[in-house]
Order: C-alpha cells, then sequence, then structure tokens
C-alpha cells in the first residue's frame, strides 16, 4: 500500500514503553503509518500541527496539560481532528467531558491490540467508538446532579487536608458557607464522610490527586 493511501497516526504519549507498543502495533499495520510520536501536550499540538494526521491517539493524562486541553487546542485550529483518548481510567467525568470536546474515541490501554487498530480505522472513517465497558459507565451517572465548580473547588481543599475554616480562608467564604458546599457535594456523590467523598471524586475523575 503507498503511504498516500495509509492512515496516518500520530502517538502522544509520557511513558516510553508504552509509545514504543503503539509504535510497534502501527507498524505491523499495513493500511497505517506512525507519523510522529508527542511527550506532552505542548508537542502534541506541534505535532499535528507540523504533520496533519488522519487520527491522533492522545493520552488523557500528560505532565505539561491534559489531553483534553491538548484536543481543545488542537481542535480549535483544525475542527475536523480525529482524536482518540487512550487512558488507564474510567471516570465517567472526564469521559463526558473527552467527548464533549470533540474526541472520536475513549479506549482504555488495557485492550487488545487488535481493538485499538478495528477502533483507528472506524474513526478515520468518520465514525464514533466508546467500548461497551465505558458506555455503561457513562449511563450508570447520566442522571447524577453536577458539581457546581465552587463545590469542586472546596472537594480539592478538603482532599488537601484543610479544615472548614482554612478552606474558607482560601476561598475567601465564610465557615458555614464552606459547610453548605459539603453538605450539597456529599449528597450529589453520595458520600458517608470526606474520606468517601474523595474517593468517589477521583474515581469518577471530577478531581486528581
Amino acid at each position: 500500500m503507498t503511504e498516500s493511501a495509509q492512515i496516518r497516526v500520530l502517538s502522544v504519549d509520557d511513558h516510553p514503553l508504552l509509545r514504543e507498543g503503539i509504535a510497534t502495533i502501527i507498524s505491523n499495520q499495513p493500511d497505517m503509518v506512525l507519523v510522529s510520536q508527542a511527550t506532552n501536550g505542548a508537542e502534541a499540538i506541534q505535532y499535528h500541527r507540523d504533520y496533519r494526521p488522519d487520527v491522533t491517539l492522545m493520552d488523557l493524562r500528560l505532565p505539561d496539560l491534559s489531553g483534553i486541553d491538548a484536543t481543545i487546542a488542537i481542535r480549535s485550529e483544525f475542527p475536523e481532528a480525529r482524536i482518540i483518548m487512550l487512558t488507564t481510567f474510567e471516570g465517567d467525568v472526564e469521559i463526558q467531558r473527552a467527548l464533549e470536546t470533540g474526541a472520536r474515541g475513549y479506549l482504555l490501554k488495557n485492550m487488545p491490540p487488535s481493538e485499538l487498530v478495528q477502533v483507528i480505522r472506524q474513526v478515520h472513517a468518520g465514525k464514533k467508538r466508546v467500548p461497551n465497558q465505558v458506555a455503561s459507565h457513562l449511563a450508570e451517572h447520566m442522571s447524577d446532579e453536577a458539581l457546581t465548580p465552587r463545590e469542586i473547588d472546596v472537594l480539592r481543599q478538603i482532599a488537601g487536608g484543610n479544615r472548614n475554616r482554612d478552606i474558607g480562608d482560601r476561598l475567601s467564604i465564610s465557615e458555614e458557607t464552606v459547610k453548605v458546599h459539603i453538605k450539597h457535594l456529599m449528597d450529589k456523590l453520595g458520600a458517608r464522610d470526606r474520606t468517601q467523598a474523595i474517593a468517589i471524586a477521583v474515581r469518577r475523575g471530577i478531581i486528581q490527586l
């Protein structure tokens, strides 16, 4: 197959071992070619500009900015960019954000190589692809009331080990207001206490530790 007929892939991941694995998988496909590899979000944006890949495999967690932020930047410049999020995380909030920013697929890193190349072909053909386990995880929380930005701020402060008074000082709100936010976020998360609230929020991708 001529290079012009191959699917041109950009791989974005900060782990050398994973990049090497993806490179091997892509090189074994007669209808694909790896045009470049980026190790962070800034490189991802620049390399997409330089190489104009057909499909980009984007790690969700990168050392400088998130894969979601890199996707937003790329798609603001190239609205038709086809990007597949690749991650070890199943948090429904992160999945939702990734899809809202225009990612065409969301795949977990523990999937078999055959599924990866199949999804690359499908996304290249203009389709969207979210695995069943990810879709069911999304559906599970579809009716949940979202936390407000302020509630997320308070939750981050709790995760940092701060007391209510300290949280109030840091966010320039009263201690009573902090307590109200905590009650609301606990109710929304279905958490019994602060520790469980943090655990649920991390698992769902609402906050990162």
